[in-house]
């Protein structure tokens, strides 16, 4: 854990906690995911990311949302972009990433924002390797590609996370205040890691568990994208 100090945070309303979901041909699944996270008293933030299923009239029939739509796919770094923009605009205390295709467990979100209310970081993150029985649930293939990736990230960042590539993450408004991300793909997970370094945040893991259905492990990275995210992470590094 590093950087600056921040005041501890009271946040009596979860509504003033921003859940950003960013959502790209997820019809089938966004309903399941949001509704407990709404029932939960979380504000909820979806980003219909130019999807091309009906994902935009599911989400336009969901009640008690924030509705956020791209014109055309940009990628998810794009869309949790404009749905943590949006959440400041309008008073979100602490901005939490969740995925839209049922992976992540709204439960836990009162332990990842926990560090933060309690003034001991500015970033949280979700991490499947800090319990044996959160590993346990991650596959074997999945694991090689996640320890590639940290080892990747390390290099390029400076910041040495024990699971680089989880999109469970909570974030102090101050710290969302001075994350603007470019990397409009995937590679925005290491973009985030050297914004963290630049600004001093303070940051800290949490265990998380990691639910892996049929539909999730479909919609995963391959090992293709994989790749592309090592070229965008070394262009930034290179140009920037």
């Amino acid at each position: 854990m590093v950087g600056r100090d921040w005041p501890c945070m009271s946040v009596p309303d979860p509504s003033s906690i921003f859940v950003v979901v960013p959502a790209y041909n997820e019809a089938s699944a966004l309903v399941a995911t949001v509704a407990p996270i709404i029932e939960a008293g979380y504000s909820v933030a979806v980003v219909d990311d130019g999807s091309t299923d009906s994902t935009r009239q599911t989400l336009e029939a969901i009640d008690g949302v924030h509705k956020l739509f791209h014109v055309v796919n940009l990628g998810q770094g794009a869309a949790i972009q404009t749905g943590m923009q949006y959440a400041r605009e309008n008073g979100a205390a602490i901005v939490v990433h969740f995925d839209a295709d049922g992976q992540h467990d709204q439960q836990q979100i009162g332990a990842l924002v926990a560090p933060v209310l309690e003034g001991r970081a500015d970033v949280v993150f979700g991490s499947r390797f800090l319990r044996a029985s959160d590993l346990k649930e991650v596959p074997a293939a999945k694991r090689i590609l996640l320890r590639f990736g940290r080892v990747v990230s390390g290099i390029l960042t400076g910041v040495w996370l024990s699971d680089t590539h989880n999109g469970f993450r909570a974030l102090s408004a101050a710290a969302v205040d001075v994350i603007c991300l470019h990397e409009n793909g995937y590679a925005h997970a290491t973009e985030i890691l050297d914004l963290v370094r630049r600004a001093k945040l303070r940051y800290v893991e949490v265990p998380t568990t990691i639910r892996y259905t049929s539909y999730s492990r479909a919609k995963g990275q391959r090992m293709g994208n994989a790749f592309n995210i090592l070229v965008d992470a070394l262009l930034r590094k290179l140009f920037l």
